[in-house]
């Protein structure tokens, strides 16, 4: 079936063709296979065609999503008010991973400026240049912000990642009678992308293995995720924090391994986003639609204790951000002021609410040598994981 979605313009078109032309000599040079992780990267990052490093907006109302702090500064201040609790127990740093349009560390860096404690160093990992411009455009006025290519070896302070986890690229893998298979990309005859399938190697059933409970029991033909590239980022996260004090704060949407990998689940969790539609072929222009799928949040828990990290809490977003204070932040506007209060109001209900962000996106907070405040253990879910 022909998917209805809008227009792309020709320019973009170009872009898309480019990038499909260099995946698919790929594909042919590894004799006509790709793994579906590989595909993704390349869809994704690309440089220059994908589509976090081409020039397509990916943010708000003129991109194909929104994100919290794009929905409403409140997010992004009820973090600062966060971080100013968390600073006197390690450095006063903050590090976020895929700062999107710049505009949560604008929102994190205003209320901390606001409180009179703005941090020594606020440090963005971001590998698309055009985000980068974008950012560094929205945060001129902030000279605390300094963008790093990769990991530092060392860390002490808050990190933020919001939308990070689910765009990683992923495995695809698929019960047959007998064991599992890897889903990978191959070309048709016509030389358009299609799905091909091939028995899984050790390593890959072993990551099956240990990712999903029950694997042996679940149907034929159950198809689903692993993310291995995902886990190995939140090792390399534990390296990095292994040496000091911090608190790393993970908003994604996703589930606790045994409510991602339940029998009903069947076709897995993949999903494309594309100028505010979404649709489930990531075949459908190379480079100008976004791929994700739900965060494994069991996994991501295991590598960072694995790489010696604490799990601190679990919670869905609306927990937290209630628990965090962000009525209190709303509540500096005074209802009585309806015009400016109403909008707020809104927008922080689109947070919390379990019809809109609320119970979907969970936050994940892993680290070291901080003590978490009680307050934001109400409703923690960690023994779920």
């Amino acid at each position: 079936m022909q998917l209805q979605l809008p227009q792309a313009s020709a320019d973009a078109l170009d872009a898309s063709r480019s990038l499909t032309q260099l995946i698919a000599e790929e594909i042919r040079q590894q004799s006509g296979w790709m793994s579906f992780a590989r595909y993704m990267e390349l869809a994704l990052y690309a440089p220059g065609l994908g589509y976090y490093s081409g020039g397509a907006a990916k943010l708000g109302k003129d991109g194909d999503f929104t994100t919290a702090p794009e929905i409403s500064p409140l997010f992004g201040a009820t973090l600062g008010r966060l971080a100013l609790e968390l600073f006197p127990q390690c450095d006063a740093a903050v590090m976020e991973f895929g700062a999107g349009t710049g505009k949560l560390a604008l929102d994190v860096l205003s209320e901390l400026r606001a409180a009179g404690q703005l941090p020594y160093e606020y440090c963005i990992v971001e590998i698309s240049a055009q985000l980068r411009a974008r950012q560094q455009e929205t945060l001129r006025d902030f000279p605390q912000v300094r963008w790093l290519d990769q990991l530092p070896t060392r860390f002490s302070g808050v990190v933020l990642g919001n939308e990070v986890l689910d765009a990683m690229p992923l495995q695809l893998v698929v019960r047959t009678p007998e064991s599992w298979a890897e889903r990978g990309v191959g070309l048709t005859t016509e030389g358009s992308f299609a799905f091909v399938d091939r028995d899984a190697d050790g390593v890959l059933l072993e990551q099956i293995a240990q990712q999903i409970p029950e694997a042996e029991s679940l149907p034929s033909g159950y198809l689903t995720e692993v993310h291995a590239i995902a886990g190995g980022f939140m090792q390399s996260l534990a390296t990095m924090l292994s040496t000091g004090k911090s608190a790393a704060l993970l908003f994604d949407y996703g589930f606790p391994a045994r409510e991602y990998y339940f029998p009903g689940r069947a076709q897995g969790t993949l999903m494309c986003h594309y100028r505010h539609h979404a649709h489930a072929d990531p075949f459908y222009l190379p480079g100008l639609q976004d791929i994700t799928a739900h965060v494994d949040f069991t996994a991501m828990a295991q590598a960072a204790i694995a790489g010696g990290l604490e799990v601190f809490g679990y919670t869905s977003q609306a927990a937290f951000l209630l628990n965090a204070g962000i009525g209190d932040v709303l509540l500096r506007t005074s209802p009585e002021q309806s015009r400016a209060y109403l909008p707020q109001a809104n927008a922080v209900q689109k947070l919390i609410s379990p019809a809109e962000m609320g119970e979907l996106f969970k936050l994940l907070v892993v680290g070291k040598g901080v003590d978490w405040p009680a307050r934001l253990l109400a409703h923690d879910r960690t023994h779920r994981l």
